[in-house]
């Protein structure tokens, strides 16, 4: 058992913190809605803090999984930051998919205090988390990685370091370009078939067993199309995570001229008020706007 903390508790965290409680470690939670950390300790025990750095008192290992580089630095750094209330010693591991820029930047700040680092982002969806069956990508060094892959496998099914720190988040970019490419083409592919004639949610059935199969399509066709899209990974953080991307592509001198396509999809379905609908929406858009990109 590890004494442990866990700050930001939306769709993914409070499940994740979830199972580390349940996994026997002694688990204070933090978030900036404090009645979501109320419900938290209600549905599982340990305890909630008022700041992270409270939280982040006394723990072995402190995770974070807050939404952007901002938020994050809000919570780690400052007088009521996490590593504010952290020991030498301890270990800091962030699961937030955000920049390898901001990963590298914390990691120093929590060296200079004798602190590990581990960026380690998650692929798995909110099911993923609830069921403990994400796939963890991490970046540190190997002692830090061991460290935290020991506690990790509470959620994790799939858990692996590709480098030094940054290397989990550059992972978590080709991730979610895969996943943008993927979507588009599912969508496609089941508007094609309904626009043929056919029953998109039997062809997707007979696809997914062939060279066609995917996560994407054996998760998500039947609800695509059915044009059901509240729930699963919005389209405003799957923005935010593909802009990321891009961003680091124009950087390294990389062309993604797909993932570049598809975000701008994804822009004319926040414009029809999809923002906070499922990635999968993106069929909506050929419904509505047809293949003109423009």
């Amino acid at each position: 058992m590890a004494k442990l903390a866990f700050i930001g508790l939306g769709v993914m965290g409070f499940p994740m913190a979830g199972h580390l409680q349940k996994a026997g470690h002694d688990v204070t939670v933090y978030n900036r809605t404090t009645a979501k950390a109320e419900k938290w300790v209600e549905n599982y025990g340990g305890a909630s803090a008022l700041t992270p750095a409270e939280a982040a008192k006394g723990a072995d290992v402190v995770f974070t999984c807050v939404g952007n580089d901002d938020d994050l630095r809000s919570v780690i750094l400052g007088d009521e930051g996490a590593l504010a209330g952290m020991s030498e010693g301890a270990l800091l591991v962030d699961h937030t998919t955000a920049s390898a820029l901001v990963a590298r930047e914390l990691a120093d700040v929590a060296g200079e205090r004798g602190i590990g680092f581990v960026d380690a982002p998650v692929s798995g969806g909110q099911a993923g988390a609830e069921n403990g069956q994400l796939a963890v990508m991490c970046g540190g060094g190997d002692a830090d990685f061991a460290r935290a892959r020991e506690v990790m496998t509470a959620y994790a099914k799939a858990c692996e370091c590709f480098g030094s720190v940054g290397a989990g988040q550059l992972t978590k970019m080709v991730n979610q370009v895969c996943i943008a490419g993927i979507v588009q083409g599912i969508s496609e592919g089941l508007n094609f078939a309904a626009k043929s004639g056919l029953d998109p949610k039997a062809v997707a059935k007979l696809v997914a067993q062939g060279a066609g199969g995917s996560w994407q399509l054996e998760n998500r066709a039947n609800t695509m199309a059915d044009g059901e899209f509240e729930f699963g990974f919005a389209v405003n953080w799957m923005r935010k995570d593909l802009g990321i991307a891009l961003e680091h592509a124009q950087h390294v001198g990389v062309s993604l001229p797909v993932a570049a396509l598809v975000d701008q999809f994804y822009g004319d379905v926040q414009a029809l008020g999809g923002g906070r609908w499922d990635t999968s929406s993106l069929i909506h858009r050929l419904r509505v706007l047809g293949g003109d990109a423009s």
